[in-house]
């Protein structure tokens, strides 16, 4: 309650100020209604209770004694109110309920918003304005509370350059004048807290600008849900998932991820398998068939393309619309619990791709959100990404990068994700990035680095690694920018690994290339061990190098079917054989011959036959040999793990290292032409019995079945610098891995 009068007040002036309010609320331009509707105090011993129903016949105020006031409607404007005498002010509850008609002749009774005080605090305010409160979308959003007793919403929104905004939705028959929100102090964060929503509502935002007065929809930036595509309605809600994962959240938080194996099978849930009538599969159905084939395939980590909210299925989630939503696509974000649950009750890692580089330019999510340049940079220069038509992130302002960095904590904090691969790194680093000369501004030293985009990156990655012990943030980074993967405190941007963007085009220019030429880009292979150690790598064979045009793995691949099978064995078992964590998209460990569509399941059928199923069985010996092989994931970044015993035979197209941790010692060997090579003579560590433990050209594997039985016996000669050698065969386009 509030005195809206002093004894000095002339009767002109509380008229002037009383139309003043009303025509505020009339034109929707009013920035804090509180101070107009409720209770409030005229003069001495006369109070006047305000409501604003625009659509309303006729309203009551109904008081704890029993007694119903009724309003009077003020010229049919939208404004009701009644005068109390302090015996009725006696019995006016601390949040009174009105009771009104709409001309359908429905009847309603609600609780006043307008009798609230504010509900978020001014240190929440403080924090949000310097970019560090981490735990913002507690605050921000909409809230299924109970204030004094009374059950509803606490809706808040961050729109600083608003005038007005509203809270809208099928309770208010989507009409932006009857639910303003206030604006909290200079924060411009806007709340109104509507008694009576609850779990499951719609709603949206109505936002006036304050320069222009253009008035728009808006959907809510800290939305937990939303409504499926193409509708774009945000929904109230409050997660009931009890999860079941505690046992392996305590072991993530001691997970050593540097000398671990991660092996992650990369996918888009919404074409990695449908239903019988080609629909998609809901989170939880497709958790059960993921979980059983992921465990069978003996992958360590799923990696999931973008499923935040997102309207174009053939974006493939990367224009997000709602950043703190898993899509509806698939079912709820209990649903999406469920699913993250159930592959950590089988040891099963989940890791998102997201995406913080840009936005669309959709008119309902946050591009131009209050009518200005809030979340994206004001000059298109800098705000604007020419080639994928959208909008980059305004990383220089403090709130926005509060909101990024919240929604990557929310994401592992709230729905147990392990860990983060964030999109285009290399397009938030350089002003320059794919622009020509006058289509970017320098940095205040007249570079080309994005220091905004620095500095975001590097407290983003300091916060998930503090908050967070043992989830991981990796880096699709496809330049040569300096310690991606180095720590903070050294100088480098903190990232845990970086996609290995060199060793995958190397490797893949390489093996499509007939064999007949091989011998003359013997350096596409060796190279990276120059640099391999520089970063903490991840070998990605990922979705782009599978779309627009380039193929499918196994249609790069050179020679008839049997040849293209081969090559793709010895492309599957190099990455797995060489230092660094892996990723592989779905598809390629079956060989999978179209290039991938979002819009249709993966070739499933082709594991009937022969040549696939191969395929399929040898990246499953392959992923399994990994997993139990601790010299193929001690030393992954660093030189101790790795030695050459033969990397200059590019006659032969031959390549031949050592993987190498305290516990064993792995002999891996490759022949990159179709000749099998025969009295092939290798320098060995040691003497002893070797075991042929893996040969890619096993006829279980659709191969020709040439090998060594099995065993081999070395010899006491020295060869390559190592003490001892053998004479061996080595098959056509295979590759063999030989352990004592």
């Amino acid at each position: 309650m509030s005195k809206e009068t002093s004894p000095q007040t002339s009767e002109a002036t509380l008229k002037a100020i009383f139309n003043s309010h009303l025509e505020k609320l009339q034109n929707g331009r009013h920035y804090d209604p509180f101070e107009f509707l409720g209770c409030h105090l005229l003069e001495e011993g006369r109070w006047v209770f305000r409501a604003w129903k625009p659509t309303a016949k006729g309203c009551e105020l109904l008081l704890d004694n029993g007694e119903r006031l009724v309003f009077d409607s003020y010229f049919e404007t939208g404004l009701f109110q009644v005068e109390l005498d302090e015996s009725q002010l006696e019995y006016l509850p601390s949040h009174p309920l009105l009771e009104w008609h709409e001309e359908s002749g429905q009847i309603y009774s609600r609780v006043s918003p307008y009798s609230f005080s504010p509900q978020m605090g001014e240190l929440d305010s403080h924090l949000f304005a310097e970019g560090q409160h981490w735990n913002i979308y507690e605050k921000l959003g909409a809230h299924p509370c109970e204030i004094d007793g009374i059950s509803g919403v606490v809706f808040r929104v961050w729109a600083p350059s608003a005038e007005r905004v509203s809270v809208i939705g099928d309770f208010n028959g989507w009409n932006g004048l009857r639910h303003p929100m206030r604006v909290l102090g200079g924060s411009g964060i806007w709340e109104l807290f509507i008694p009576g929503m609850q779990h499951g509502d719609l709603y949206k935002f109505e936002i006036r600008n304050r320069d222009t007065g253009h008035c728009f929809v808006k959907i809510d930036p800290y939305a937990f849900a939303m409504e499926k595509r193409p509708s774009t309605g945000c929904l109230v809600y409050e997660s009931a998932y009890e999860w079941q994962d505690s046992g392996w959240l305590q072991r993530r938080e001691k997970f050593d991820w540097q000398g671990e194996p991660i092996n992650i099978y990369e996918v888009h849930l919404g074409s990695w398998q449908r239903d019988e009538n080609g629909e998609f599969l809901s989170y939880r159905e497709a958790a059960h068939r993921l979980v059983e084939y992921l465990k069978w395939m003996g992958y360590t980590h799923i990696e999931l393309l973008p499923i935040t909210e997102h309207p174009l299925d053939q974006s493939w989630g990367y224009q997000a619309t709602g950043y703190f939503a898993p899509t509806s696509r698939f079912g709820s974000p209990d649903d999406f619990r469920y699913l993250v649950d159930l592959c950590h009750q089988n040891d099963i890692g989940v890791f998102l791709d997201w995406v913080p580089a840009h936005f669309p330019k959709d008119e309902f999510a946050l591009g131009r959100f209050d009518g200005s340049a809030l979340y994206e940079h004001e000059d298109s220069r800098r705000g604007e990404h020419q080639d994928w038509g959208t909008y980059i992130f305004n990383f220089g302002r403090n709130e926005v990068r509060n909101f990024l960095i919240a929604n990557a904590l929310y994401w592992v904090k709230e729905l147990h994700i392990d860990g983060l691969r964030v999109d285009a790194v290399a397009s938030m680093l350089y002003l320059d990035y794919s622009r020509e000369e006058g289509q970017w501004l320098p940095n205040e030293f007249g570079g080309r680095e994005n220091l905004d985009a620095i500095t975001f990156l590097r407290a983003l990655n300091e916060q998930v690694h503090i908050q967070c012990p043992g989830a991981v943030v990796m880096a699709e980074e496809s330049t040569s920018w300096p310690m991606v993967s180095r720590p903070t405190w050294m100088g480098g941007l903190g990232f845990s690994m970086k996609w290995n963007m060199g060793w995958m085009h190397d490797t893949l220019d390489y093996l499509e290339k007939p064999p007949i030429f091989r011998s003359y880009h013997h350096n596409d292979l060796t190279f990276s061990q120059m640099y391999a150690y520089t970063e903490n790598f991840v070998l990605p064979l990922s979705h782009d190098e599978v779309v627009h045009m380039k193929g499918s793995l196994i249609g790069k691949m050179p020679g008839d079917d049997w040849q293209k099978a081969a090559n793709l064995r010895l492309l599957l078992g190099y990455q797995i054989l060489h230092p660094g964590k892996k990723l592989l998209f779905m598809g390629g460990e079956f060989a999978q011959w179209g290039e991938w569509s979002e819009a249709r399941s993966l070739d499933w059928h082709l594991c009937e036959y022969p040549l696939h199923q191969g395929i399929q069985r040898f990246s499953q010996a392959m992923n399994y040999l990994y997993r139990q092989s601790p010299a193929l994931y001690k030393h992954d970044f660093d030189s101790e793990g790795f030695e050459w015993i033969d990397c200059h035979d590019y006659s032969q197209s031959v390549l031949s290292f050592m993987r190498k941790s305290e516990e064993e010692t792995l002999i891996c060997l490759f022949n990159f032409t179709p000749v099998p090579r025969e009295y092939y003579r290798i320098g060995l560590p040691q003497e002893g019995v070797y075991k042929e433990i893996v040969n890619s050209d096993a006829a279980m594997f659709f191969g020709s079945n040439i090998g060594n039985g099995g065993y081999i016996q070395s010899e006491p000669v020295p060869w390559m610098n190592q003490p001892c050698s053998v004479e061996l065969t080595l098959p056509p386009l295979g590759l063999l891995v030989l352990k004592i």
